[in-house]
């Protein structure tokens, strides 16, 4: 019994103690979530609102710039602050300012764009596997019931 690997100096019993309070762990969060979710409900119109909060679409202009116009990434995070910064001052949201606005700063940038920003448009873009896209999540919904119902 000496020297087995992760168990070195171990009395035999003790190396179970972990892996028991895990599965206890475990046991309490499904009976939490489960209890969670039989009694949630959802305020549609709160989460649209909250979703784009924050400039949460940042990160789609950065990705457009690497994607779509070839900027390398260290650059388009500088860009993306610059024009999150004019959209904070304004108070506006990012899909709000003008194409004049965001050329100003960065001649890159085009209309095509737009297609990205807003929450909405941000979700619909990610198409690859696991993605938020409309497409994905219906997907990926038929293929849990299947599965669990």
């Amino acid at each position: 019994m000496k020297g087995l690997p992760l168990t070195y100096s171990k009395d035999m019993q003790d190396d179970k103690e972990p892996a028991f309070e895990a599965a206890d762990t475990l046991e309490l969060s499904i009976a939490a979530m489960t209890g969670m979710i039989g009694d949630l409900k959802v305020n549609t119109e709160r989460l649209k609102e909250s979703a784009g909060a924050g400039f949460t679409t940042a990160t789609d202009i950065a990705d457009w710039l690497v994607r779509v116009a070839g900027v390398p990434f260290r650059q388009a995070h500088h860009i993306t602050g610059r024009i999150v910064r004019i959209a904070e001052d304004r108070g506006c949201g990012l899909e709000d300012l003008s194409l004049a606005d965001l050329k100003g700063v960065d001649e890159r940038i085009t209309n095509d764009v737009f297609s990205v920003l807003g929450v909405e448009a941000s979700a619909s873009s990610r198409t690859s596997f696991g993605g938020t896209a409309p497409a994905n999540v219906a997907k990926a919904v038929v293929e849990a019931r299947k599965r669990f119902l």
